[in-house]
């Protein structure tokens, strides 16, 4: 046979009361609960959008200067490239207009030669 201990009136109600009273503080926390502010969670919610839309596009506009730059770059190092092209045919052009070269292309291509006497007529 099993054996039940006897149970004290003085100890059940000692058991009731803290069961009750962890009940009650249960109770407590949840009816005190501090309320929200819809309205200020509402405001900040939109000062986060507004952040974070400055700061997105702070960085796509520092982005595109940044592609800016180095289509600057390319199209001044093109630049430079045909200047130093063009300078290279500007002497090309001197060589090929010089009298020296001209006399001897006549000379030995054209078969002409220099007049020994000039004829000036008035």
């Amino acid at each position: 046979m099993r054996r039940t201990p006897k149970n004290n009136p003085a100890q059940s109600n000692q058991n009731v009361e803290i069961q009750s009273a962890e009940k009650s503080s249960k109770l407590r926390l949840i009816k005190y609960r501090p309320k929200l502010n819809h309205l200020l969670r509402s405001r900040c919610r939109v000062a986060f959008v507004v952040i974070s839309i400055l700061a997105m596009l702070v960085v796509i506009r520092s982005g595109i200067s940044a592609s800016r730059g180095y289509a600057l770059v390319a199209t001044q190092n093109q630049a430079q490239q045909l200047e130093l092209e063009n300078e290279r045919l500007k002497i090309e052009i001197a060589k090929l207009k010089s009298p020296s070269r001209i006399k001897q292309i006549a000379q030995e291509e054209l078969g002409m030669d220099v007049p020994q006497k000039m004829y000036f007529s008035h």
